[in-house]
């Protein structure tokens, strides 16, 4: 009998099904230092996407030994200037929230972490967001005041962005 506790084996498998799942073009996915708890994630985001396409971002996926009752954190290390993403890099989209009531009655219940997410529903959702920013409920306030009252300087912004991941994935 193995000694690894269930989410590892669950994340042992979902990590080999997203290797060798070639029909979500642009995502790369691998461990941080052997650690089944801890994913390296590249999102190589097509040039179709709104602001970001082209992109390379490095982000990584945090799982917890609670997983899947409960999410995993997901933070991009590439710089990226979005309403939904801290300027620490920390993504905030609900599903990513623990699940419960939100004390500040903004997400239902529903819309929050089920045990049914995996970690390929988590990246095509972060792909989704980068294209449809949330600026009713923004992580970086900045942005989101600069997405709504200067669309040209946002762009402009996410636009440097996108130059300097493309430099720091090579």
């Amino acid at each position: 009998m193995s000694s690894a506790p269930a989410s590892a084996n669950l994340l042992k498998r979902q990590l080999k099904e997203m290797q060798n799942n070639k029909d979500i073009p642009g995502i790369s996915c691998g461990l941080h230092k052997d650690n089944i708890y801890d994913w390296e994630v590249m999102l190589m985001v097509s040039d179709d996407v709104k602001y970001y396409g082209g992109g390379f971002f490095k982000a990584r996926l945090i799982f917890p030994k609670e997983y899947p009752l409960m999410p995993p954190e997901m933070k991009f290390e590439s710089p990226i200037w979005h309403p939904n993403i801290y300027p620490e890099g920390k993504v905030c989209i609900s599903i990513l929230h623990p699940p419960e009531e939100d004390k500040y009655g903004y997400e239902s219940a529903a819309e929050r972490w089920l045990p049914v997410h995996t970690p390929e529903t988590i990246l095509v959702s972060v792909l989704s967001m980068l294209s449809s920013p949330n600026d009713e409920s923004p992580a970086n306030l900045d942005a989101a005041k600069m997405w709504r009252e200067n669309l040209p300087e946002f762009k402009k912004k996410v636009r440097k962005c996108v130059r300097d991941s493309l430099e720091d994935a090579y």
